[in-house]
């Protein structure tokens, strides 16, 4: 294929990002367009479907005013998870999408966990019984809009529908489809048992293709809107999460990503399936093979929560604040003298499920100041994600070092927790577009710039800036912390059930 160029997109919760990358993996010119999201009624997160389509188009072609369309040789998608709509025999949206956010459907999680099994669920999807797998929307759906779901020719994730966008073609990426919960894992294929649970067929789902091949060609009509050269290979790429860890070369022995983003994801490379409640298993954006992912809904999201609702700060108005905050947590101890976290503040997927978890602040004292609730948030995070990584490397295979990036990857008191809590060096990624970097590597294989995804990703991924290493005393000190923090939510969980159910009823 021709063309020095190829095209990342990643298309995100609040934004569709268009970036052109070479052959050693350098941005050479990017643009982005916003996608809303409506909340038309408690807990349901929607997006309509021309907005996805729409901020596509107007990303691409902002990029190809900076950059020739004849230099780019393919474009691969990645995209937010577990965000699908459905579509008439015409190509027609039914009705908005609903987004990863949604918690409409908590019953229908139950109540497929109890038809198929809570185990076996698990063992086909690689996905434990949660809400955010659009199978539990998917039987939402039937059940309360069957007039719409009879009606649906075609329920598609985001990949799917950009795809359909560019090419005419209802294909998208097995990586992007796992996410639904509607794929069995070891087979890489729609799973009959699970489609057919929520009254969908295959002829009602896109053809799936593996990350890395051509899923079809730019159209003349989507040419004309985007300014995408006609005939452009369109290649399937992934969920974001797993085109991060592709864009962090995760397939380097003994590494794992962590995203410190809004929520804080991690994820490992693995070439045999593998099932377990500490992680999700995720197809990965390569030629073959898995990602054992773990995530903390909330990551970046409470630092900000507890400057703007707690300490009652407005970043805008107090742009030194972070900076401030950052030394008076560094000046804390070990511990936040003696103040404990736990992240649940939107539930806990990895590792309990328990979508009603609600978070922990324990040990207050009158003698706490704010550096210590700042660090005890960082802390909270890092233990966490020590906890969980431990977990997969005790299922898979051994953990070493992180590669970490996102908004929370630019703190180094945060960069240097995580490895003094860890016991494991963090390297801090140069790029901070991981996701669209990730994507490009597979349009770097699909262009036949390299052979494999891996290689691509080893020739075109960005080496560390700077590398944290855990130091011996402050590891054995958050040692003795991790063997308290272990201990706590199991001990409280059943309490915090009761809180919740309390709570409720004042909602109701």
């Amino acid at each position: 294929m021709t063309g020095d160029l190829v095209i990342g997109i990643d298309s995100s919760t609040t934004a569709t990002k268009a970036i052109a990358w070479d052959r050693r993996g350098r941005a050479v010119a990017e643009a982005r367009a916003a996608v809303p999201m409506s909340l038309p009624k408690p807990g349901w997160f929607e997006q309509d479907v021309a907005d996805w389509t729409g901020a596509l188009a107007k990303a691409l072609r902002q990029l190809l005013r900076k950059v020739s369309p004849q230099r780019v040789a393919a474009l691969a998608i990645s995209n937010q998870r577990e965000s699908f709509a459905q579509f008439d025999a015409k190509g027609r949206a039914l009705r908005p999408g609903t987004v990863w956010l949604d918690e409409r459907s908590h019953a229908e999680a139950r109540e497929l966990a109890a038809l198929i099994g809570a185990n076996e669920l698990h063992r086909i999807s690689g996905k434990p019984s949660d809400v955010t797998p659009c199978i539990a929307r998917c039987r939402w759906f039937a059940k309360r809009m069957p007039a719409m779901w009879k009606k649906t020719a075609m329920t598609a994730e985001v990949h799917g529908v950009l795809g359909h966008f560019l090419t005419g073609e209802w294909k998208t990426s097995t990586a992007s489809a796992d996410p639904m919960g509607l794929i069995d894992m070891a087979a890489y294929d729609w799973s009959d048992r699970l489609i057919g649970a929520v009254g969908l067929s295959r002829g009602q789902l896109p053809v799936l293709v593996r990350p890395g091949e051509i899923m079809g060609e730019v159209s003349p009509a989507a040419a004309r809107l985007t300014g995408l050269r006609p005939g452009t290979p369109v290649v399937a790429g992934g969920g974001d999460g797993q085109c991060a860890g592709t864009g962090a070369n995760v397939f380097v022995k003994g590494r794992a990503y962590l995203n410190l983003g809004t929520a804080a994801v991690s994820g490992s490379f693995g070439r045999t399936y593998a099932f377990n409640p500490v992680f999700r298993t995720m197809g990965a954006v390569a030629d073959e093979g898995y990602i054992h992912e773990t995530a903390i809904r909330t990551g970046t999201f409470l630092v900000n929560w507890l400057v703007q609702h707690l300490f009652n700060l407005d970043p805008a108005r107090h742009s030194g604040i972070f900076a401030t905050l950052e030394r008076e947590a560094a000046a804390a101890p070990i511990g936040s003298n003696g103040l404990l976290l736990v992240p649940y503040w939107s539930g806990c997927m990895t590792p309990y499920w328990d979508t009603g978890a609600r978070g922990l602040i324990a040990g207050l004292s009158g003698n706490h100041r704010r550096g210590d609730a700042y660090r005890a948030i960082l802390e909270g995070v890092a233990l966490e994600q020590t906890m969980m990584s431990d977990g997969v490397a005790a299922a898979t295979a051994p953990i070493d070092h992180f590669v970490i990036m996102g908004g929370g990857a630019k703190s180094d008191l945060w960069c240097q927790i995580v490895a003094d809590a860890s016991g494991r060096p963090v390297k801090r990624l140069e790029t901070v577009e991981a996701s669209a970097l990730g994507a490009a590597m597979a349009a770097a294989k699909a262009a036949q710039w390299f052979a494999t995804v891996p290689e691509a990703a080893a020739a075109m991924a960005g080496r560390p800036a700077r590398t944290f290493r855990p130091r011996t005393a402050a590891h054995r000190r958050y040692a003795e912390l991790l063997a308290v923090y272990r201990d706590l939510w199991p001990q409280l969980s059943a309490w915090n059930a009761r809180l919740t159910a309390f709570a409720a009823k004042a909602q109701a």
